[in-house]
């Protein structure tokens, strides 16, 4: 049985380790953590600029994927669980393919998505650069996008056929081409207009409306 939260300079915090089953009985929709190790790491506050561009990001995947009936799309507060490390992560966005509907269980994914998205913020340069990084491929994940609007840069990573990370160039134009949604192609600097561009334009420009 999951012990009572406890207020620590404003925040609340596990005192010691809990299992999986224990950290879901214990968290909730406003809980801003990560479960690692058996241990509660929690999150800091996104930024306006990081909430706003995974909100873009969420919508123009969750629209191509529906479009094309491809799978299901999760926008932040999903977790995520790894049995690899075991770890229980939140990405910012991930996509499950259809025929992959199994790993969805009640209130987290069970296994690696096929797509994970991190919109990287000032606190999560080496969460999300180093450690995600190693997690994410160890545990399966087929496309990994790095996504640091501070620093304008957006770093894509594909599986290859030894189950490592393999970085993936933009074409001549700028455009990365997703190989896990074949077809989905995105425009790199979209990601650093301000304001982003409108859901429309987008959905224009792949011809889907």
């Amino acid at each position: 049985m999951a012990q009572a939260r406890t207020s620590v300079h404003g925040k609340y915090q596990y005192p010691g380790k809990m299992t999986f089953e224990e950290y879901l009985e214990w968290s909730d929709h406003d809980t801003d953590a990560e479960w690692v190790d058996g241990e509660v790491v929690w999150m800091s506050p996104v930024t306006l600029d990081n909430g706003d561009l995974t909100l873009f990001l969420g919508s123009v995947l969750r629209h191509f994927v529906e479009h094309n009936n491809l799978g299901y799309v999760f926008c932040e507060r999903v977790l995520m669980r790894l049995d690899t490390r075991p770890s229980g992560r939140e990405p910012d966005v991930v996509f499950v393919a259809a025929g992959r509907r199994s790993i969805l269980k009640k209130g987290y994914i069970h296994g690696a998505a096929d797509l994970v998205v991190e919109v990287v913020g000032e606190e999560s340069q080496v969460r999300d650069r180093q450690d995600k990084y190693h997690e994410y491929e160890r545990a399966g994940v087929a496309e990994y996008w790095i996504v640091d609007a501070e620093s304008e840069q957006a770093l894509f990573f594909q599986r290859d056929a030894a189950g490592m990370f393999q970085p993936v160039p933009l074409d001549g134009n700028g455009v990365y081409h997703s190989e896990v949604l074949a077809g989905l192609w995105l425009r790199v600097d979209w990601l650093w207009q301000r304001p982003l561009p409108p859901l429309l334009s987008v959905l224009r420009e792949w011809k889907i409306i």
